[in-house]
């Protein structure tokens, strides 16, 4: 087959290393002669050995020599050394220039020190090796120009994303998931299993999805999990609970043993119908262990899994009311339908001439969709010309002919990756480092990837553009899902890797050495002769803690370090043992349940990012001399246990993001952080004066989130007051976006008010609100507003309403009525309209009620809405008159996709629950886009126990 075997980790590494040559042999460096010239040939010598790498970036694998491979492989390896090398002396550089006299003083000594050994020994060392591969390159290859990325943006396609969104247009799926709604039909309280099965990409995922969702009958909870290949079944097990019953999710973090998860579980669910998908199914052993966890209550429970193995499907339906479904290939006419849906808006938009070559490329997809997608994915990059689609199906043919249809799958994912130029190999070959069925936050990985040196450049906000438009690139070409799109249709905020995909991916880093992996079964197979670069450890490993440790003790080559699962061990009594890699770049921790000592950071003084998510529960000890983390640009502890932050970090003079839970009080000095542009969660009432008036000082500041509590016990003086007011009027005049939590009555009114007459920039803002009215005319000046989150304590009269709908830029909103135990009742009491005026971008509307609230969209209102998110007060659902909680929503435009309600059942009686559920069910039913419906009831609190209190003029809507 043809394929163009290319070393992303070789090209990728290798620019960056250039890069740092380039920058040593500035006046700033002051290097000795003989430093200077081994620098200088290090330089010239790398890019010519770089111009061969990008040639064999183009070319296809049965082009190159063996030995080519091999010498590939050295220069990679070659490469991460002498960037360790310069990071370690530009690292010592920066300690000793950290004082002007220290350097007057020491200069002549430290040129002493660079002559008579150091880093012109290793220099030295380094010139003899990059000789020896250098002369070897040149056996095989002339050198040619150097080959360089274009930098122009690459937008999102919008039909790439449409192809995972968009449920009602999926292609094929219409017969099958009728058939297995039909398999799930049984006698009324019967328990029943239906089993999908068939090989990897033939969509049994979306097919089950499409069900779990098209089913909308009255189940007491839902849940759906991935199983995947390797599970962490405890991580499974809370994953299910979190869906059927938050409080028992609540208490379930002291529970520790799988067994212990199971009993609370079986305790959950032994009364209720329940409906549960589980997916992605790999051994009988694993669906033995979530079975044992769902009883058998006779119910009327429904229970979906999908599995790649007819054996495991088998196993599934032994002993109970059950069904096995195999996913069938999508027939030639919805093959067609999914390939011309990536390709043009229509298949009558395809030239006739490239019909017949198109039928061809088709016939060797075998009706596998995730095949047609990737293909599609890489013809749209292309030219639409005959001439070019023959060429791809040529190298189809030459790729899948005599394969298996599940190795003619992974043989097109081959060819699309080699398709790829070598700046997204990298990117792409950098997701292995998440496990499977990971949602992947966008932002999180344009930082790592920058973090990591994967994108050019010197400017870190073009970096992170151009990191957008690879992922874009990467969406485009359907390497990537997106799961979750932003309101304007344009920005991907979730992703995630098809298990196909990500199984690639994984053995094409693991083949290059871009990243070693632990997934419960041991380290990926380039462990044992290759140095560790990036570290990634997905699953539980405490059993091994030890060994683990020691394996990779003092590994000084290390530039990356993600961990994810129950890792308390390792982290807890491990860290300083493995935190001590000299190169080290990122340290993401996703792990739960433990505490961390970073020490000291003379070790790791490259880091860049530096992040304990939200997984992340216990107590992380910082380093007091964190300031010499001098290229530490994120640093995000939200889900730490801290009280303060080290004096010492506001020298950090390259921070750009500050995110830290509000309970953490800062030290004064802020004002220091000029490079700061984004800042969360800041407890206004626990800093101090002098903080909050350096804080206004932040000129750069975009992001900022902050605690503004009522309550002022802490901080009750007037200076405090108006410190708190003056500076967050001063930073709104140019923030992009600003969350504000439980503020006082007056403080909103107070720093808007002071609003320059010139509309602020501001496209998000969160805030809270005891008078919604009163508001009103501030946020009317919020001309560039996108995004709009607010909480409303108090009244929520029409003409607040109106003012949010005359928003001209407003594609997202969501409003959280909230009670307000002082208030008037008689104000919390009203049914509010939603006219056709106003609204007019309006694309994603939530609307949380915790107080007795209705709803009512009148003809033409919110035009453009596509997703409708609802939380209603069941034990409302007759107070309001005919037509319960939710008047006119068949009214809502034609562009509705998705309709979800929470059904809140606290103190309802079943039959309010019953009308509420049938109304809306009746509702969306009749609306002319038939958007997708989900029914979920929210039973945190308990139900009401009594008579029905429907009234006998009440009906519902029939659908």
């Amino acid at each position: 087959m043809a394929e163009v075997m290319a070393s992303a980790a070789a090209t990728s590494v290798m620019g960056s290393v250039i890069g740092k040559l380039a920058a040593m042999l500035t006046e700033k460096y002051k290097l000795a002669k003989d430093v200077e010239r081994g620098i200088r040939f290090l330089h010239e010598e790398l890019s010519s050995m770089d111009a061969v790498l990008q040639m064999l970036a183009e070319k296809d694998d049965d082009q190159i020599d063996p030995r080519a491979k091999d010498w590939r492989s050295k220069v990679r390896e070659l490469s991460y050394d002498i960037e360790d090398c310069i990071d370690r002396f530009m690292l010592n550089h920066s300690h000793r220039g950290s004082k002007a006299s220290f350097v007057r003083k020491k200069m002549r000594k430290l040129k002493t020190l660079l002559e008579d050994g150091g880093i012109a020994e290793e220099i030295q060392e380094l010139k003899s090796l990059v000789s020896e591969q250098s002369e070897r390159g040149k056996r095989y290859y002339d050198i040619n120009q150097c080959l360089t990325a274009s930098a122009q943006p690459v937008l999102l396609d919008p039909r790439a994303p449409a192809l995972f969104q968009e449920a009602s247009d999926l292609v094929g799926i219409d017969a099958p998931r009728e058939e297995i709604i039909r398999l799930l039909k049984c006698e009324e309280k019967q328990h029943k299993v239906v089993s999908i099965y068939g090989i990897g990409g033939q969509g049994k995922t979306t097919l089950a999805m499409e069900v779990y969702h098209k089913i909308t009958e009255a189940f007491d909870c839902r849940a759906f999990v991935s199983v995947s290949q390797t599970p962490d079944m405890k991580r499974l097990l809370r994953d299910i609970l979190s869906q059927i019953s938050k409080s028992d999710f609540d208490r379930s973090d002291r529970l520790e043993t799988d067994q212990q998860l199971i009993r609370t579980l079986r305790e959950c669910l032994k009364d209720k119908r329940y409906f549960i998908l589980i997916d992605d199914i790999w051994s009988e052993s694993a669906w033995e262990l979530v079975r044992s966890a769902l009883p058998r209550n006779d119910n009327g429970s429904r229970i979906i899994t999908t599995t790649r193995i007819e054996a495991v499907a088998k196993s599934c339906c032994t002993g109970i009311a059950a069904q096995m479904y195999q996913a069938k290939p999508l027939s030639d006419e919805d093959s067609q339908r999914l390939f011309f849906k990536r390709l043009f808006f229509s298949s009558d938009d395809c030239h006739p001439d490239l019909r017949k070559v198109s039928d061809d490329i088709l016939k060797k997809c075998c009706g596998l969709p995730l095949a047609i997608i990737s293909i599609a994915g890489l013809l749209a990059n292309r030219s639409k010309s005959v001439e070019v689609w023959v060429n791809v199906l040529r190298s189809i043919v030459a790729a899948v002919d005599k394969d298996s249809p599940i190795d003619k799958m992974k043989r097109i994912l081959l060819l699309s990756y080699f398709d790829l130029p070598h700046h997204l190999k990298s990117c792409l070959l950098y997701l292995s480092v998440f496990p499977e069925d990971y949602l992947i936050d966008c932002r999180q990985l344009i930082l790592l990837w920058v973090a990591e040196g994967l994108i050019p450049g010197q400017d870190r906000e073009s970096m992170e553009q151009l990191g957008r438009s690879y992922l874009n690139e990467l969406i485009n070409r359907s390497l990537v899902q997106p799961t979750k799109v932003g309101a304007d249709g344009t920005t991907v905020k979730q992703c995630r890797v098809h298990d196909v995909i990500l199984e690639f991916i994984v053995s094409k880093a693991v083949e290059d050495n871009f990243v070693t992996i632990w997934n419960g079964n041991g380290f990926s197979k380039n462990y044992s002769s290759n140095k560790v670069r990036r570290l990634s450890i997905q699953k539980d490993i405490s059993a091994r803690a030890e060994e683990i440790a020691k394996t990779i003790k003092n590994a000084p080559h290390i530039r990356s370090i993600n961990i994810f699962g129950f890792n308390s061990v390792l982290v807890h009594k491990h860290a300083s043992e493995f935190l001590n890699s000299q190169v080290l770049r990122v340290l993401n921790i996703e792990s739960q349940f433990f505490g961390c000592n970073l020490g000291h950071v003379k070790s790791f003084g490259q880091l860049k990012y530096l992040r304990a998510g939200d997984q992340f529960v216990g107590v992380l000890k910082l380093p007091e001399d964190i300031e010499k983390l001098q290229h530490l640009e994120t640093l995000d502890l939200r889900g730490v246990d801290l009280e303060n932050l080290p004096a010492s970090i506001m020298l950090l003079q390259k921070l750009v993001r500050l995110f830290v839970h509000d309970s953490v009080h800062l030290p004064d000095g802020i004002r220091n952080l000029q490079a700061l542009e984004e800042l969360s969660v800041i407890n206004l009432n626990s800093q101090s004066v002098e903080f909050i008036q350096g804080l206004g000082d932040l000129t750069y500041l975009k992001v900022l989130g902050i605690y503004w509590p009522s309550s002022t016990e802490l901080r009750d003086t007037k200076d405090h007051k108006e410190a708190c007011i003056s500076t967050v009027s001063r930073l709104f005049r140019h923030l992009r976006e600003l969350r504000v939590w439980d503020s006082g009555p007056d403080a909103t009114c107070s720093f808007m008010a002071s609003c320059v007459p010139t509309p602020p920039p501001l496209q998000r803002l969160l805030l809270n609100t005891h008078n919604l009215n009163r508001v009103g005319p501030q946020i009317s000046s919020l001309v560039n507003l996108s995004r709009l989150y607010i909480i409303v304590c108090g009244e929520a009269g029409k003409e607040g309403i109106n003012i949010l709908a005359s928003l001209p830029m407003l594609l997202s909103l969501t409003v959280n009525l909230s009670n307000d135990e002082d208030g008037d009742s008689s104000i919390l009491y009203a049914r509010h309209a939603i006219s056709r005026q106003g609204f007019q971008r309006l694309v994603k509307f939530n609307l949380c009620c915790r107080r007795e609230a209705a709803l009512k969209f009148e003809p033409g209102a919110m035009p453009k809405l596509q997703r409708l998110k609802l939380r209603l007060l069941a034990r409302c659902q007759f107070k309001f008159g005919e037509g319960g909680l939710v008047l006119g929503l068949q009214n809502l435009g034609l562009g509705l996709k998705h309709v979800a309600v929470d059904v809140d059942c606290s103190a309802a009686v079943a039959d309010e629950v019953e009308a509420l559920e049938d109304d809306i069910r009746g509702a969306a039913g009749v609306h002319p886009n038939s958007p997708i419906l989900q029914v979920e009831r929210q039973d945190r609190f308990p139900m009401a126990h009594g008579c029905s209190r429907r009234p006998s003029d009440h009906s519902t809507v029939e659908a």
